[in-house]
C-alpha cells in the first residue's frame, strides 16, 4: 500500500458526516445476534443463564462499539476499511451462530471468531495508517486486544463455570481500557483530542443501533406468534409486545434521544462522549433484549402462571432501559426526570404482585409503565420550549 492511499483513510473534517450504506448493512447483522441473544436467554431462565447472556450480549455489543469508532474515524469506502468492515460482518455471523451454544461446544468458535475480529482490525490499522498520530491510536486498541484475547481463548478451552469467569475476566479488560483511555507501555494513554469526533455522525449511529434492536423486539414477537395458533390470548400478548416496542422507542427519542447530536456539539469534552455513549447505550440494548425474552414468554403461554425469573425478565428489560435512559438523560441534559426514577420503583414494588397473575397481566403491567412515563414526558413537554442541551461533560 502507498503512503497517499494510507493518508486517505482518515476522515476529514469537511469529509462525509452520516452514516454510510455499509455502515447500515454491517447492523444488520447485529440484529439477527441480538435476536438470536434474546432466544438464548428466553430458553434458560436462571441465574447461570442470565450471567451467560450478559456476558454474551456485551462481547456482541463491544464488537460493535469498537466498528463504530473505526468507522467514525476513518472513510469506510477506502479499500482496507471497506474489507475489515466486512470481515466484521462475517465474523459477527459466526459469533452469532455459535451464540446458542457457546458455553458448550461452540465455545471455541465464539471466541475465536471475536478475537479475530478485534485483533484483524487492529492489525490492518496500524499497517495501513501513515499518520504517526493515527498510528499509535490503533497500536494502543491493538495491544489491549492482545491482552484480552488471552483469557478469551483460554475460556474457550475449558468448561462450566471457568469459562464464564475467564471470559467475564476478557471483558473487563476490553471495557476497562476503554474506560481509561488505553494505558499502553511506553506510549500512555489515548489522548482526549484523539476522541475528536463528527457529533451528526455518531449520534446517528447510535440512534440507528438502538431503532435495529427494537427491530429484534418486533423480530421475536413476530416469530413466536407466527409458531402456534393465533388464539385471541396470544393476539392480546403479541399487542402488548409491539405497545412495548412503541414506547421504548417514544420513550428513547424523548428530547435526550433527539438532541444528541447538539449536546456532543455543546459538550466541552466531545470525546466523553465516545467513552461513555456504548456503556449508556448498552444498558438500554440490554433492556430491549430482556423484553424480548419475556414477551417470547408470554407470546408462548400468555395464561400461565408466572415465575419469579420470568416476571424478573418482564420487568426488568424495562427497568434496564430506564436506567440506561436515565443515564442518558444526564448525559444530555446534567439532570433526571424524577419520571424515571418514579416508573423503577413502581417496577419493583409491582415485582411480588404479580407472581400472583398470568404472564399477559405481567407484560400489561409493564407496558403500562412505559405509558405512564410517554404520557408524562407528553404533558410536561406541551407549551413549553424545548430544552436545550446542557451536558454533564
Amino acid at each position: 500500500m502507498t503512503t497517499d492511499q494510507a493518508v486517505g483513510l482518515a476522515r476529514e473534517d469537511e469529509g462525509p458526516q452520516r452514516a454510510t450504506l455499509l455502515e447500515l448493512f454491517l447492523d444488520l447483522v447485529f440484529v439477527a445476534a441480538l435476536a438470536l441473544t434474546s432466544r438464548t436467554l428466553a430458553q434458560r431462565l436462571d441465574w447461570v443463564g442470565v450471567f451467560e447472556t450478559a456476558v454474551l450480549l456485551m462481547a456482541i455489543w463491544w464488537v460493535w462499539a469498537a466498528s463504530t469508532l473505526a468507522t467514525e474515524l476513518h472513510h469506510t469506502h477506502r479499500p482496507p476499511i471497506f474489507a475489515t468492515t466486512v470481515w466484521v460482518m462475517f465474523g459477527t455471523i459466526l459469533m452469532a451462530g455459535a451464540l446458542p451454544k457457546a458455553f458448550a461446544e461452540h465455545g471455541l468458535v465464539f471466541a475465536g471468531a471475536y478475537v479475530a475480529i478485534q485483533m484483524g482490525r487492529g492489525v490492518v490499522l496500524v499497517t495501513a495508517l501513515a499518520d504517526p498520530s493515527a498510528r499509535q491510536r490503533s497500536n494502543r486498541l491493538l495491544f489491549w486486544n492482545c491482552v484480552s484475547a488471552v483469557p478469551w481463548l483460554a475460556g474457550a478451552f475449558v468448561t462450566g463455570p471457568a469459562r464464564g469467569l475467564l471470559w467475564a475476566a476478557a471483558l473487563a479488560v476490553d471495557y476497562g481500557a476503554a474506560l481509561f483511555r488505553y494505558p499502553t507501555p511506553r506510549i500512555g494513554r489515548l489522548p482526549t483530542p484523539q476522541y475528536a469526533v463528527a457529533a451528526d455522525h455518531l449520534a446517528e449511529r447510535y440512534q440507528q443501533i438502538f431503532t435495529l434492536a427494537l427491530g429484534d423486539l418486533i423480530l421475536v414477537i413476530t416469530l413466536t406468534y407466527a409458531a402456534d395458533d393465533l388464539t385471541i390470548q396470544r393476539t392480546a400478548a403479541l399487542l402488548i409486545g409491539f405497545a412495548t416496542t412503541v414506547l421504548l422507542w417514544q420513550v428513547y427519542v424523548h428530547r435526550a434521544g433527539a438532541l444528541l447530536k447538539a449536546a456532543i456539539e455543546a459538550s466541552r469534552d466531545p470525546g466523553g462522549f465516545v467513552r461513555s455513549a456504548p456503556n449508556t447505550h448498552l444498558l438500554m440494548v440490554a433492556g430491549v433484549v430482556a423484553a424480548s425474552a419475556g414477551f417470547e414468554a408470554v407470546i408462548d403461554h400468555p395464561t400461565a402462571e408466572t415465575s419469579p425469573w420470568l416476571v424478573g425478565v418482564i420487568l426488568g428489560g424495562p427497568a434496564l432501559f430506564l436506567l440506561g435512559r436515565a443515564r442518558f438523560e444526564y448525559e444530555v441534559f446534567s439532570r433526571v426526570s424524577p419520571s424515571r426514577l418514579v416508573a423503577l420503583l413502581v417496577l419493583a414494588v409491582l415485582g411480588p404482585a404479580l407472581l400472583l397473575t398470568p404472564a399477559l397481566v405481567a407484560g400489561l403491567a409493564a407496558t403500562l409503565v412505559l405509558a405512564g412515563i410517554a404520557v408524562t414526558d407528553s404533558i410536561r413537554a406541551r407549551g413549553s420550549p424545548p430544552e436545550p442541551p446542557m451536558p454533564s461533560t
